[in-house]
């Protein structure tokens, strides 16, 4: 399959680099064509990778994964172009992190809003998924880094979307996936990374996850 990742941080790079791996192509998409990160990517993912713009890498995928900063994705979807990204499934792994403040972070929108209804506002053509953005981005590919059946979420208004989203993240080898419900469900899964920084605060590493446990239905 074709996809796209847009943005060339840690976090495309990494999803980048898996999605070839397991003989995916990608087109990692940045402001210019001849960005040195993405070129970089290229350089070391090898065979079935390759760099572009935003509208380049849209224009080529069956898939896009939003890995920009927060605060620039909306720019960064506009750049694509509508019309690049009509019909297609968009996994927005990315959080509306403010640190206009310092640290710790708060979010530039929340509680009655969310980034993912945001995109999926701008561009209602695009099949928007969230998915992946509770995790650091190694964990996002590579969940046995934290032993044990740790939980991923999904959320987005159309269904085949998110069943397709749910396939490649068994690739990733992701066990238990839940899928919480419509786009507005993002609002939890991106508020989450207040605690997320907390936990990563207090533990000294990234690697680690949440699991869930709930009782037995009561016997009738």
């Amino acid at each position: 399959m074709k996809y796209a990742v847009l943005g060339t941080g840690m976090v495309g790079n990494t999803i980048g680099k898996r999605l070839v791996s397991l003989g995916h192509e990608v087109k990692m998409g940045s402001r210019s064509a001849d960005n040195p990160k993405a070129a970089a990517f290229v350089a070391e993912a090898g065979k079935g990778a390759s760099q572009g713009t935003f509208a380049d890498a849209a224009a080529h995928a069956d898939v896009i994964f939003n890995c920009t900063a927060g605060g620039g994705s909306l720019a960064a979807l506009e750049a694509a172009g509508a019309d690049n990204l009509a019909g297609k499934i968009l996994i927005d792994v990315s959080n509306p992190l403010d640190f206009s403040r310092g640290f710790p972070p708060s979010l530039s929108v929340c509680n009655t809003d969310s980034l993912g209804e945001q995109l999926q506002r701008a561009f209602p053509a695009l099949r928007v998924v969230k998915a992946l953005n509770t995790v650091n981005c190694l964990l996002m590919v590579e969940p046995a880094r934290v032993p044990g059946d740790h939980v991923t979420f999904v959320a987005g208004n159309d269904a085949a979307a998110k069943a397709q989203v749910q396939e490649l993240l068994r690739e990733f080898g992701w066990r238990s996936i839940l899928d919480l419900g419509d786009i507005t469900m993002a609002r939890g899964l991106e508020a989450y990374l207040l605690l997320w920084i907390r936990l990563y605060g207090a533990l000294g590493t990234a690697d680690f996850n949440v699991s869930l446990t709930r009782a037995a239905a009561a016997a009738h």
